[in-house]
């Protein structure tokens, strides 16, 4: 929360409509990302020129929106019948407004009631309508300067940011940590088994030290627009715990593809982590989740190229699950294939999933790709898999899923959080 208003040098003042207009055009070049985030291009020429503080909606906290006694949200409506909605809630709950347009709105809440405020609007308006109000706030009943219109964002995400506020503490707390899975080696794993490599699981929680179901956790990121951030802060715990640990083998770092819009950057920040633990890229491991989410197979196709040509390998998570099949499969062209645990449940006992795992298997082994079979409970399914030529085991049969305690000094631990200090900056800049 900010212990006082910031006061910078403002704009001439705006009349609503005016004020409105400029309001879509930054928003046209900034929230509905016609120029990448973080890159604000034309708010920037803007700030620097008049000499004000740069701000991107997307690097702020929520707090950043509120002031210590008073705010006054600026909101920018797409259709008079949401205005109408927006001023008859407004209205209902006796908040001090002003009309500034017919698409425009100012409401005065108290510190105290923003909480009510964003629930009650979360209420009154549909979904596509809070996608569509964009907004600003300021710490006095002024017209909103080129500082408050870098910060506009859309009443969804800034609502769910205020939910999310847990989560973005958790980061900052880095209270956080990634357990891991082993991957065997199938030829050997009923004998002898062999650690390939391991999946590493990431693990929040939330403000009572409660762990928070991943899916959730990245569910409500996405909402929040916080996306980028935590895949880069999952990214980075599993480096970190993973040499703390001193395990051995690759490690699988699960990324979902709909988080990444910068891949060059996200690939520095990576790299420049990896290298400076010892590892290299052929040691990581990409797994691809989330892969019915990406409606661009293009961008997709082209955010592994990336990390390919950089020498990581990628392993595409779930076929045989959903959509995520063959077709996405051919087109991908991943190192390795996780074969869903649905189809390796009482594989044994069910001739149409073996059917379809063998055909996998063979398509797989033709294309020089590697399987691995997740869900393993059972050792009559891990003999049967055995038997028709996958290449790696994953379930509870071998291991469940853990948290190693580090096994370096303190020193070392040190060092390790050095290294991976480009993630941390990089998930702080998204």
């Amino acid at each position: 929360m900010r212990s006082s208003a910031i006061h910078l040098r403002s704009t001439p003042s705006l009349d609503g409509n005016m004020l409105y207009r400029l309001a879509l055009t930054v928003i046209k070049k900034t929230v509905d990302g016609l120029v990448p985030k973080c890159d604000r291009t034309l708010v920037s020429k803007i700030v620097k020129t008049k000499g004000l503080t740069m701000y991107c909606a997307d690097c702020e906290s929520v707090d950043d929106y509120f002031f210590e006694q008073n705010t006054y949200f600026w909101i920018f409506v797409p259709t008079t019948e949401t205005f109408a909605k927006l001023a008859r809630y407004v209205g209902a709950q006796s908040y001090m407004a002003q009309q500034v347009s017919s698409h425009c709105i100012s409401v005065h809440v108290k510190t105290s009631l923003i909480s009510h405020f964003l629930t009650g609007v979360n209420g009154a308006l549909e979904q596509a309508e809070l996608a569509g109000t964009k907004l600003t706030t300021m710490a006095t009943n002024s017209t909103p300067d080129i500082d408050a219109m870098a910060r506009m964002t859309t009443l969804n995400v800034l609502i769910n940011r205020y939910k999310a506020k847990w989560l973005i503490s958790s980061i900052e707390q880095e209270n956080y940590e990634t357990w891991f899975q082993p991957i065997i080696h199938a030829h050997s794993a009923l004998d002898t088994p062999k650690v390939y490599s391991y999946e590493g699981l990431f693990r929040m929680r939330d403000d009572t030290n409660s762990i928070v179901p991943p899916q959730l956790a990245f569910r409500l990121a996405e909402q929040a627009d916080l996306l980028f951030s935590l895949d880069l802060v999952a990214r980075r715990s599993a480096v970190e715990h993973f040499a703390a640990a001193k395990l051995r083998g690759k490690l699988f770092i699960n990324f979902n593809p709909s988080s990444i819009y910068d891949p060059s950057y996200c690939l520095r920040s990576t790299a420049a982590a990896i290298y400076e633990l010892g590892l290299t890229p052929a040691d990581i491991v990409f797994e691809v989740t989330e892969t019915h989410q990406s409606s661009d197979l293009n961008h997709l196709k082209g955010i592994l190229a990336f990390y390919r040509n950089a020498g990581f390998k990628v392993a595409m998570d779930d076929i045989g699950s959903g959509w995520s099949g063959l077709n996405l499969l051919q087109k991908i062209r991943p190192d390795y294939v996780k074969i869903d645990m649905e189809l390796v449940r009482d594989i044994h006992n069910d001739v149409f999933k073996q059917n379809i795992v063998s055909s996998l298997v063979s398509i797989a082994k033709r294309s020089g790709i590697s399987t691995v079979a997740e869900g393993i409970e059972t050792e009559d399914e891990a003999k049967w898999l055995i038997d028709n030529d996958v290449d790696l085991l994953q379930g509870y049969l071998f291991g469940r899923p853990k948290f190693h305690s580090q096994k370096v000094n303190q020193a070392a631990l040190n060092g390790i959080k050095n290294a991976v200090s480009p993630l941390k900056t990089a998930a702080r800049k998204s």
